[in-house]
């Protein structure tokens, strides 16, 4: 005979009352003293950092705060969001070309694509930017028309190339390089079946990439792009070299004429840093925006 329990008896638990109190508080972790001597070393050296960089006279702040808002810092501080602004847009717009084009199943603009990636990348930024910068002397002339015939137009190059515009060029072309290879990285992260559905629903190969490849994989191009970006408002000042009005050229031919090196390129770092604080901020909120809203992107591509 199979005797059964009885319903109105609440079942026993095998964990006590007692431990299920103990367990409910909070457990307070002793500090280490390893962490605390951690602690104490960095708080110091923050310490003395922050003396003697109040205290050292040769800082020389009055200097400082007379240079930075002058008007011919703001003029490079201009120049370089400029500079930054246009390079990326080029060096994105390529990027995305090349990247696509590294994809290709056709070997020859598969080719082509890895050679741009390959020269532009094993290439210094800074050479490359002199070779914009003395085009003229390369090609005195550009030409327009079927080689080995009179061309239909004619221009100097030096007309044509100004020092801002070179300066473009060399920063934009450079970063699509790198930029073709983030673009790729992140299209391969998309699983390649979401491609495949999209195609079996009619989208073209554009529509595919363009309302599902691209949504989802965005969430992985967004924070090295950012990077990028950040990478590229400090890189700028490679520009003074072929002599572009940027934030360091104007302040080196400010402290050419007044010999305060340290104040002025502490005028500098300010415009960058600061800057850069900016852009993080704004990258941390793409990368929110686009965490979140990558799926709807997708279902309303899909729709």
């Amino acid at each position: 005979m199979t005797v059964l329990p009885d319903e109105s008896t609440p079942p026993t638990t095998s964990v006590s009352t007692d431990f299920l109190a103990l367990t409910e508080k909070p457990i307070k972790r002793r500090p280490r003293i390893g962490q605390i001597i951690g602690m104490i070393v960095v708080a110091y050296f923050i310490f003395v950092a922050i003396v003697i960089v109040l205290t050292n006279e040769n800082f020389n702040w009055p200097i400082v705060a007379q240079y930075l808002f002058d008007v011919r810092i703001f003029g490079g501080v201009g120049v370089m969001l400029q500079l930054t602004l246009y390079s990326m847009i080029i060096g994105f717009v390529l990027g995305l070309l090349l990247a696509v084009m590294r994809m290709s199943p056709n070997w020859l603009i598969r080719g082509v694509a890895g050679a741009y990636v390959w020269f532009f990348r094993g290439t210094p930024l800074l050479v490359q930017l002199l070779f914009w910068g003395f085009a003229g002397a390369l090609f005195p002339q550009l030409m327009i028309g079927i080689p080995f015939v009179d061309p239909w137009i004619s221009l100097d190059t030096n007309l044509v190339i100004s020092l801002f515009t070179a300066a473009v060029l060399g920063l934009g072309l450079n970063e699509a390089a790198y930029m073709a290879e983030i673009v790729r990285g992140g299209i391969l992260a998309v699983p390649h079946g979401q491609a495949e559905a999209s195609r079996a629903l009619g989208f073209s190969t554009g529509s595919t990439l363009r309302h599902v490849v691209l949504p989802q994989a965005m969430k992985v191009i967004i924070p090295p792009v950012g990077n990028n970006v950040i990478s590229m408002l400090k890189t700028t000042s490679l520009v003074s070299v072929i002599g572009v009005s940027d934030l360091l050229y104007n302040a080196q031919q400010i402290y050419a004429r007044n010999l305060e090196q340290i104040p002025l390129l502490i005028v500098t770092c300010f415009w960058y840093i600061l800057f850069t604080t900016i852009l993080t901020y704004f990258q941390s909120l793409l990368e929110k925006r686009f965490s979140r809203g990558s799926s709807a992107a997708v279902q309303k591509g899909v729709r």
